[in-house]
């Protein structure tokens, strides 16, 4: 298995697991584990037996604390961020064929929420804890997205104000779909991964891309786009091969 020098990459089956692993810093995104994780992310995304990818931080305090603003500090002036190199990466990782899950560990602050805003799915625990940080360092980030996760209203309360939003709250405006012990974060993330891995990998992935695609079109062009997406590469399965184990128990 390839070495890494700021990520691990593990697999449950199907489901593959990337764990940024800087934890001495909070994960802190430096250029190493950005170029290392979205050139891992890409591969999986890529990757026909991955059906599903979990993400999360190493150590018991941070999914990630976003940029590492020392790495920052020591660039000569001009020189591109590693943010602003993998400004791309992040629309891809939103945009994944694969579904992502986040199984959030720790704080997510900056571009560490912004990141963990990008999954599918995300699970978190009392330690989990989010701030979107661009305003207060003369930034902005997260208005193409975070509307569609938890409301305009709220949107706006949080990339505006920069304040800390804690694990409960985040559960209750959408940010957390699942809140659990902190021991079991992964492993649910996980069992969220192996649940997609059941389904028809096609369909999985035209669900997605429906709902990534469709955002923000009438309602009417939304269900036109779902009967057209049941065309070409996602023609139905036949009955007898979607309805086998059925079929089976059955004698139909």
């Amino acid at each position: 298995m390839q070495e890494f020098e700021a990520i691990e990459v593990s697999r449950d089956g199907a489901v593959a697991v990337i764990t940024l692993n800087r934890p001495k810093v909070l994960n802190a995104l430096n250029s190493v584990l950005q170029r290392e994780f979205y050139e891992t992310f890409k591969e999986l995304d890529s990757d026909s037996e991955t059906k599903a990818i979990v993400v999360t931080g190493a150590g018991d305090r941070a999914f990630s604390a976003g940029a590492d603003i020392k790495e920052m500090a020591r660039l000569a002036e001009g020189t591109p961020s590693a943010s602003a190199l993998h400004k791309e990466d992040a629309w891809t990782v939103a945009n994944s064929r694969k579904p992502t899950i986040g199984a959030l560990n720790g704080l997510s602050y900056g571009g560490g929420a912004v990141l963990a805003s990008s999954f599918d799915i995300r699970v978190g625990c009392s330690r989990s804890s989010f701030r979107f940080l661009a305003v207060s360092y003369g930034r902005i980030n997260s208005t193409w997205l975070l509307p569609q996760i938890v409301g305009m209203p709220v949107a706006k309360d949080l990339l505006m104000t920069a304040r800390v939003v804690g694990a409960e709250e985040a559960y209750r405006i959408g940010l957390l779909n699942r809140l659990v012990e902190p021991e079991k974060i992964l492993a649910e993330a996980i069992g969220i991964g192996q649940a997609i891995a059941e389904n028809d990998a096609r369909m999985v992935q035209a669900a997605k891309a429906l709902l990534n695609s469709a955002a923000g079109t009438t309602r009417r062009d939304w269900y036109d786009q779902e009967h057209a997406a049941m065309q070409g590469d996602n023609t139905p399965t036949p009955v007898t091969e979607a309805f086998s184990d059925f079929i089976a128990r059955k004698g139909v």
